[in-house]
């Protein structure tokens, strides 16, 4: 089976060049047609470089099976790869400017009960180059159709437990900020996680991208109620390893709340949020709950809403509220997966 040519840094790219005995000069117009325009190809890059390189490394983007567009103008693609199995990648509008929501898995393990990923579990890890296949797929249509000349923003907010697959996600992100390639900035990119405590430990060694912890309860029980995983790494033992994390100036971590009717938005709530987030250099992103086929949970009223995050800037807590996107189309927070309601929904014509 060859690599996939979007898997490789610059610096491997230009060892490969450099072994065939072509002049380092060579790397530019090679990245630039690989990345953005093949014309460079054509004009650059020699017939027979073309056919050694095509020998050894494969150059297929995954396929676009079906797209949903949302009436906020979010877009939800089905994307297959070449052994059938299909994830969804979600690009959402926000401020003249788009952010591409990005899976790393095909299915996740972390089974939490809020999402509709977890309901078919895992399938398998993706590859750092499906995941730079999702986005450039993602890309060439806001570029194309949506005329948006900005390169979409990323989040590690998709199919998959990034953390839990940590060294194609390490990868695709060092992929990502290679100048040479798509020259994305850290802050550009932010990876989420329910608390993959491995991961956490070993979070150093990605580029300082943004941070964002999936919290939705401060208390134990409730939380492993919530994110299963919370019985083996506690969210006591995953705050500890996000303390351990250097924060440069202004540099902050989010920490996502999913607000549940009846659940998790009491007043002891917001005093223990208090205890745990008052000292650290930390957001509260509260995330309205977005219902899915079968759920058991469901989505607070505006009032509700309101009342709970004037209890946290009461507290003088950090918060946000998340704009809810695309949810009917499925493609909102813990909306994703890959079933029958998708397939049936999904349209061919391109936007």
């Amino acid at each position: 089976m060859k690599k996939s040519a979007y898997s490789l840094h610059s610096e491997d790219w230009k060892n490969i060049l450099e072994e065939l005995g072509y002049s380092p000069r060579v790397l530019e117009f090679w990245l630039q047609g690989l990345y953005k325009d093949r014309s460079y190809w054509d004009r650059h890059i020699s017939i027979h470089l073309m056919n050694e390189l095509t020998t050894k490394f494969d150059f297929e983007l995954p396929k676009i099976s079906r797209i949903l567009s949302s009436e906020d103008q979010t877009t939800k693609f089905q994307i297959q790869f070449p052994d059938g199995l299909e994830v969804e990648t979600v690009l959402i509008p926000f401020n003249k400017r788009f952010t591409v929501c990005l899976s790393t898995q095909v299915g996740c393990a972390m089974n939490c009960s809020f999402c509709f990923t977890g309901t078919q579990g895992l399938k398998r890890h993706l590859t750092s180059g499906e995941i730079i296949g999702q986005y450039i797929v993602a890309k060439n249509c806001a570029l194309t159709e949506l005329k948006s000349l900005i390169h979409p923003r990323i989040v590690f907010m998709g199919q998959g437990e990034p953390l839990h697959n940590f060294d194609e996600v390490l990868k695709a992100t060092q992929i990502f900020t290679d100048k040479n390639i798509l020259a994305l900035g850290p802050r550009e990119i932010t990876l989420s996680t329910v608390g993959h405590l491995p991961g956490l430990k070993k979070i150093f060694l990605f580029p300082r991208i943004n941070l964002a912890l999936s919290l939705h309860s401060p208390f134990e029980t409730e939380r492993s109620h919530l994110i299963p995983i919370n019985d083996k790494y506690s969210l006591k033992d995953v705050l500890c390893a996000l303390d351990q994390i250097p924060l440069i100036e202004k540099r902050i971590i989010t920490y996502e709340y999913l607000m549940i009717k009846n659940f998790n938005m009491s007043e002891e709530h917001a005093l223990e949020l208090k205890k745990i987030l008052g000292h650290r250099r930390a957001v509260i992103n509260l995330i309205p709950f977005n219902p899915f086929p079968g759920t058991k949970w469901e989505r607070p009223t505006k009032d509700e809403i309101d009342d709970f995050r004037a209890r946290l800037v009461q507290h003088k807590l950090r918060v946000l509220i998340r704009t809810t996107k695309g949810d009917d189309i499925l493609a909102a927070c813990g909306q994703l997966k890959i079933n029958k309601w998708a397939k049936d929904n999904g349209r061919d014509n391109r936007f």
